[in-house]
């Protein structure tokens, strides 16, 4: 089992957002997260981060970039929890050449390669969220939460990413707005709608009328 909420009542602040919520996320997964915007979404994947923060490599929303540091520290920054402190300052200052060659191997695959020693706040909507979702790759961990991981991208950039992160990630967990790449890339859809979980289907067994129901 790779996280699970039982009976479960989840608040953003002070406001309650889902009630009694059950659910079980096994190891080797693809769920993709949908709903109409409040429904709750970004609640329910903060929630499961916090079961296991320490085996998740998390991809905000925002992604959180420090903006006059670039790209390629930006991403080492996943790492940064594994290191001494000392170790960290070293190698902003210097990363190295083992360091560099496996950044710029993850940030090719992103197709940022050419990004990499920018400055994050020059780099934009798009390029700044596949600098993040490197970050959360090179962090190392075998479950991704991802809230939106691919908004900013065109179709075309959302479907080699989604890919690519299911390709890389033993588990992985995303909210998203479209649909077609839910399914597309998730075998699990869970839709949440009026304070609770509307339906929890395999992706290949939904019907057209259940998938309109979620946005009405």
């Amino acid at each position: 089992m790779a996280l699970s909420l039982a009976n479960k009542d989840l608040f953003y602040g002070q406001n309650s957002v889902l009630k009694k919520l059950n659910l079980t996320v096994k190891a080797g997964e693809k769920i993709a997260i949908i709903g109409e915007s409040g429904s709750g979404k970004s609640t329910l994947l903060n929630a499961l981060r916090e079961l296991r923060p320490q085996d998740i490599a998390w991809c905000p929303q925002q992604p959180g970039l420090v903006p006059m540091l670039n790209c390629l520290h930006n991403i080492y920054m996943g790492q940064l929890q594994q290191h001494h402190f000392l170790v960290n300052i070293k190698r902003l200052i210097y990363p190295g050449a083992q360091i560099n060659k496996e950044i710029h191997i993850i940030a090719q695959q992103l197709a940022i390669e050419d990004q990499l020693h920018k400055a994050c706040q020059q780099l934009s909507g798009g390029q700044q969220q596949r600098t993040g979702i490197a970050r959360a790759i090179y962090s190392g961990k075998d479950i991704f939460l991802g809230d939106e991981p691919v908004s900013a991208l065109d179709k075309f950039q959302a479907q080699h990413i989604l890919t690519h992160l299911c390709e890389t990630f033993e588990t992985l967990i995303i909210t998203l707005h479209d649909i077609k790449l839910a399914q597309a890339h998730c075998q699990r859809i869970i839709a949440l709608k009026d304070g609770e979980i509307l339906f929890d289907k395999a992706s290949d067994q939904l019907t057209q009328k259940e998938l309109t129901g979620v946005y009405k």
